[in-house]
């Protein structure tokens, strides 16, 4: 028999959390195997459904976890999460697009590619120092490789990696950083 309940508790970094049960009575426990569809891992507050099983010590935990009406939500996260990759596709195709109408240097371009790939690799290595309980990435040094023309490979980090997508001061400055690069490289094509 199928349950319903919504995941209060995540603790993404350890990788299970907790299902209040719709009907009432005590939390379920829920690891991260237990989802169904493991594309995209839960934050929390989700509406799912599941199987009730019990763990080697009696203790009940949920199996076959599934999101409520899973097609329509699962719509409406990739056109969310889509949206500003296509964008950030959108804006290193213009600055190509300028540098082949000598609009801007070449080099411009080289920047953009380099950044974002550094800056990938600093949110992993954030991301990674995050769970490991070790030396952290200063927000402020993200900000900047992402003002200098790494936003694209944040971005993308953000999103595969699930790193810094929920903090929303940080957000707020992500797209500040954002909105001042694209206006700086647009400035210098149309100078």
């Amino acid at each position: 028999m199928r349950h319903q309940g919504r995941v209060t508790v995540w603790k993404d970094d350890r990788g299970f959390g907790f299902i209040t049960p719709d009907d009432g009575g005590e939390q379920v426990f829920v690891h991260a195997t237990a989802f169904a569809h493991r594309e995209r891992r839960p934050a929390g507050g989700e509406r799912v459904s599941y199987e009730l099983r019990t763990d080697r010590r009696g203790r009940p935990q949920a199996a076959e976890v599934r999101p409520v009406g899973a097609e329509r939500v699962a719509s409406l996260l990739r056109r969310r999460e889509t949206a500003p990759l296509l964008f950030a596709v959108l804006v290193v195709v213009g600055v190509g697009a300028a540098v082949i109408a000598g609009l801007l240097p070449f080099s411009v371009l080289l920047l953009y590619v380099a950044a974002s790939g550094i800056t990938f690799l600093v949110y992993a290595l954030d991301k990674s120092a995050a769970r490991r309980d070790r030396w952290r990435t200063r927000e402020s040094t993200l900000h900047l490789l992402g003002v200098i023309g790494g936003w694209p490979g944040a971005l993308a980090a953000q999103r595969l990696l699930r790193h810094k997508s929920a903090k929303p001061s940080f957000r707020a400055v992500f797209w500040l950083t954002v909105a001042v690069n694209v206006g700086v490289v647009g400035w210098l094509a149309l100078a």
